[in-house]
């Protein structure tokens, strides 16, 4: 509680905020999730700079233009990768391809976010989302504890369960669509759709969090939240979410 409250409260001031503020605030959750990433990765020998410049391109793209320079960026990421690559003391096809994995996954998710933020309620649309998103995780988590018996993934995460999913998948949806019961703007059913795509986003999101921690043989990815681990152990589902979020509420608005 004592690391979850604050983090709750600097996630709704960056949200509510909008604008430079939530970009700059992304910018460091996205740069300490890299981080996270590189270190596990490590022995790939990653770009690290290149990560960290891509990041804060697609960031500035997503607050301060459209689709277009966030797909200008993506190309431009890649020869300043190669470039950087090869000044880098062990340049290596391993190391360009764990510094591609950062900037697609963890940058273009957070790039998301900002589109979705300047949609018209973007605000709240994004505060449903991470609603959706944390009481899926948490009914996952403890209907698994009650309820579990069938492995989801074994191979990948053994501690998860089907019927762990499916608790998890209803919460995500009741979640969004009780957050819409107060944004009068929203309809029920615009809120339904959005939750369903929380409830599929968030556990693709767990998974492959948890795949990339698995080759990497570690457990946590870090532990900026003391007993909640790494940033990328709490954002591993809104990577996903995020995106889906982006595109299903543009969908309804233009």
């Amino acid at each position: 509680m004592l690391t979850a409250i604050p983090a709750i409260a600097v996630a709704l001031f960056l949200v509510i905020e909008g604008g430079l503020v939530f970009a700059l605030g992304l910018f460091v959750l996205g740069a300490v999730c890299l981080h996270e990433l590189f270190a596990m990765y490590a022995r790939a020998h990653p770009v690290r700079l290149a990560g960290f410049i891509a990041l804060a391109g697609l960031l500035g793209a997503a607050a301060y233009g459209d689709q277009y320079q966030l797909l200008l960026v993506m190309v431009l990421a890649l020869p300043l990768l190669f470039g950087l690559s090869l000044a880098s003391p062990r340049p290596s096809v391993g190391g360009m391809a764990a510094t591609l994995l950062g900037i697609y996954w963890i940058g273009l998710a957070l790039a998301h976010a900002v589109l979705l933020r300047r949609l018209p309620h973007g605000d709240a649309i994004v505060i449903d989302v991470l609603v959706g998103t944390f009481l899926g995780d948490t009914g996952a988590y403890l209907g698994g504890r009650m309820f579990g018996r069938r492995p989801l993934a074994p191979s990948i995460s053994p501690n998860k369960t089907v019927e762990g999913l499916a608790i998890g998948m209803v919460c995500a949806v009741l979640g969004v669509w009780i957050a819409g019961r107060y944004q009068e703007w929203l309809p029920g059913t615009h809120a339904i759709v959005l939750g369903l795509g929380v409830a599929l986003a968030a556990p693709l999101g767990d998974l492959f969090e948890s795949f990339v921690k698995r080759e990497a043989d570690t457990k946590d990815s870090g532990g900026l939240f003391g007993p909640h681990g790494g940033a990328l152990d709490r954002l591993d589902a809104v990577l996903f979410t995020a995106v889906a979020g982006y595109y299903i509420w543009a969908g309804y608005v233009h």
